[in-house]
């Protein structure tokens, strides 16, 4: 199985959808949906995963599915030093979760550390870890101490296809950090910190077989942007807030 993570394209945070330039990522992006060949697809509930979504829809026929869990990370702020300021936790700057002494952040303890400890956070994250459980059940995966294991066996006719679900999830740049967390087994403060997710871009998880019934979540594409450079126009660093004019 295939899971396709994908950022909405450029956002217009104020009206709650997508930029004009994002619209033009969005079309590029439906472009090589045939490529991807989703066999469905999900997206946030928040407008601009909608809107980036609809491309993809009109070009594969398939129905829009709403995964109300999927949408952004909101209402937990970090106070950065100037010239930053306030900004979202999962954008909490590198220098803050690397420099930790105790190295809390690059182990299980991370959630003991601020700003990660505050009210409410760690129960958010344990939420998204049980909704995505229970999604990738839903598709006949099962959770089992950080693999996963597929229900069906040889003899079942729902085999193959179950091994050949290509998931596309239309979603956001702090929720999907936290998901790809989750599902690599990775401190959730060293991917917040360490990678990036481009607007309209697609990262991609292969739940990869090595032992009958059981798979594993790889990455084997993080942030893929090649339709953009294929359309002609330039990744926007929405949340990077350095290194770009």
């Amino acid at each position: 199985m295939l899971l396709y993570i994908i950022r909405h394209a450029d956002p217009d945070y104020a009206a709650g959808t997508i930029t004009e330039h994002g619209h033009k990522e969005a079309a590029a992006l439906a472009e090589i949906m045939p490529r991807l060949a989703p066999t469905q697809l999900y997206s946030s509930p928040l407008g601009r995963a909608k809107d980036t979504a609809s491309y993809a829809v009109e070009v594969t026929g398939l129905p829009l599915l709403i995964e109300d869990w999927t949408q952004e990370i909101s209402g937990f702020s970090v106070d950065q030093e100037e010239p930053y300021g306030a900004t979202a936790i999962w954008d909490y700057h590198g220098e803050g979760v690397r420099s930790t002494d105790p190295p809390g952040a690059r182990t299980r303890d991370w959630l003991t550390l601020p700003p990660y400890d505050t009210s409410g956070f760690p129960e958010l994250i344990e939420t998204i870890a049980k909704n995505s459980d229970e999604f990738l059940s839903r598709h006949g995966f099962d959770r089992d101490s950080g693999v996963y294991r597929i229900r069906n066996t040889r003899s079942d006719a729902r085999k193959q296809s179950v091994r050949e679900q290509r998931l596309a999830v239309f979603c956001h740049g702090g929720f999907g950090l936290t998901w790809l967390a989750h599902l690599l087994e990775l401190p959730l403060p060293l991917v917040y910190s360490g990678f990036y997710l481009w607007p309209s871009s697609v990262t991609t998880i292969l739940f990869d077989e090595r032992t009958e019934g059981v798979a594993t979540p790889r990455c084997t594409g993080l942030g893929d942007v090649s339709h953009l450079h294929l359309a002609n126009l330039t990744p926007r660093p929405r949340g990077i807030k350095a290194n770009f004019e």
